[in-house]
């Protein structure tokens, strides 16, 4: 950009640019889209120049994108893939063809937001948040850098109101519905779904595995106005566990154009589901939008998609699984799959949540197959105290816990870590389980990763 932009660049090192905007947070996270609006408008609208597939749900985002972006990578497509929150780096929200932006792309771009935020900041809309500042990056770097045959758009929180909602994609995908961020979304499916549901837009076809019938109807009811197809699960396509096949388990697709037997090496229920929602919207893809893919491409794609933190075998001397279940449902999907994949004769869990979730019912879930509980502390601001948690259990553990239930609290995580790693045996389980910010720490402490810098 030369030496011109050099000399007119507010931040000057990868590091500056990332603490810029992560010093953006203390404006929180405030929902409506004249923010992000207007950073487009100032940018000449470079969303408009590319292929969304925009994917929101209470959980299964991550691992949704990371299913279509495998897919679509193995079937010869140029990938842009933009999720939160990051498991090591801040540059891992960026992705293109699975690799992350380097960090002098990041901060060029950065210095060409920087005036832009600093005008819109004296205005009446007040200053743009972290998230709308990282969601403007994303497009730009997509529009202007690399320009990839289709991005995989990850929703930051609900839909209707989330900045990402800015694009108008090729295809919508809804994983599901819960009770997560309820004093944002609202406190009852049908409000939440509501929310999810913003993202449907007229004439763009949308993939959903909803099944509440107050959800189902909810997105019914907004495909309707918006005159376009839902694809949903139970009605439109199906899918069927058909058991395990060494390192991967295996389930049976049927579309309404096709059907496949799918292996895929994610472990739990609940990827199947994600996996068979990545399904039915690759098949609109190929379908309308003349995306050519190969039988044998895609069911590569499905084996070979990983995402870190999600039923992740992190290691096998102790046996220790991350897992970023963080709401009620994230929690009844962490117990069916540890029941159906990983046979142990104790499960030792460590966990550490925020202070703004529903940790009663996540510990409903959970309780029944834990003999040792250790609650800790994510190393993040809004982190719930482990002694306030402990107050939780006390008052569960008689009608959900296991009569010899051992509890251990232990706030430092670290110290945390080595109590579960000293306490589990060759045939026990070890699971470190809750936020993410919490799975970030252990699991780079465990892979010995030194850069790690996870965040929102």
């Amino acid at each position: 950009m030369g030496d011109q932009f050099e000399a007119s660049a507010h931040l000057h090192t990868y590091t500056e640019a990332v603490d810029w905007i992560n010093g953006l947070i203390p404006f929180g996270i405030r929902p409506g889209m004249s923010r992000i609006e207007k950073i487009m408008e100032m940018l000449q609208n470079p969303e408009r120049r590319l292929k969304f597939i925009h994917i929101a749900g209470t959980n299964g985002k991550g691992s949704t994108c990371a299913f279509l972006t495998r897919v679509l990578l193995q079937s010869g497509f140029t990938v842009g893939t933009f999720t939160s929150p990051y498991i090591t780096k801040f540059t891992n929200r960026f992705q293109y063809n699975g690799e992350d932006i380097p960090e002098e792309t990041l901060l060029a771009l950065a210095n060409r937001l920087y005036p832009i935020v600093q005008e819109i900041s004296v205005t009446e809309l007040g200053s743009p948040t972290m998230f709308e500042v990282s969601t403007a990056l994303a497009i730009l770097y997509y529009a202007e850098e690399c320009v990839p045959d289709i991005v995989v758009w990850e929703t930051g929180l609900g839909g209707r109101m989330d900045v990402t909602n800015i694009v108008h994609p090729v295809v919508s995908v809804i994983t599901n519905v819960g009770m997560d961020h309820t004093d944002i979304l609202g406190d009852t499916v049908e409000q939440i779904a509501f929310e999810k549901a913003g993202i449907i837009k007229p004439g763009v076809p949308v993939v959903s595995c909803v099944q509440q019938p107050e959800a189902i109807e909810v997105l019914r009811k907004k495909a309707k106005e918006c005159r376009t197809t839902m694809y949903l699960a139970g009605e439109t396509f199906s899918y069927e566990y058909t058991g395990e096949h060494g390192p991967c388990q295996s389930f049976h697709f049927a579309g309404p154009f096709r059907e496949y037997d799918i292996e895929i090496g994610m472990k739990g229920e609940h990827q199947i589901a994600n996996a068979s929602g990545a399904m039915m919207a690759l098949e609109v893809l190929r379908q309308y939008m003349a995306f050519v893919m190969d039988e044998e491409d895609i069911l590569k794609g499905f084996r070979e998609t990983t995402w870190a933190g999600r039923m992740e075998e992190i290691s096998d001397w102790p046996r220790i699984v991350l897992d970023g279940a963080h709401n009620p449902e994230g929690a009844e999907s962490l117990r069916k799959s540890i029941e159906r994949h990983y046979p142990h004769k104790r499960l030792n869990l460590m966990m550490g949540m925020l202070s703004n979730k529903h940790h009663e019912s996540y510990l409903k879930h959970i309780l029944p197959i834990v003999d040792t509980l250790i609650l800790t502390e994510p190393d993040f601001r809004k982190k719930m105290d482990a002694a306030a948690l402990h107050e939780i259990v006390e008052g569960l553990k008689h009608s959900y816990g296991k009569p010899d239930l051992q509890i251990i609290v232990e706030p430092d995580w670290k110290n945390a870590l080595e109590l579960l790693k000293s306490r589990t045996e060759a045939d026990e389980l070890a699971v470190v389980s809750g936020t993410l910010y919490l799975i970030s720490d252990v699991r780079a402490a465990l892979l010995g990763q030194t850069d790690s810098e996870k965040g929102w």
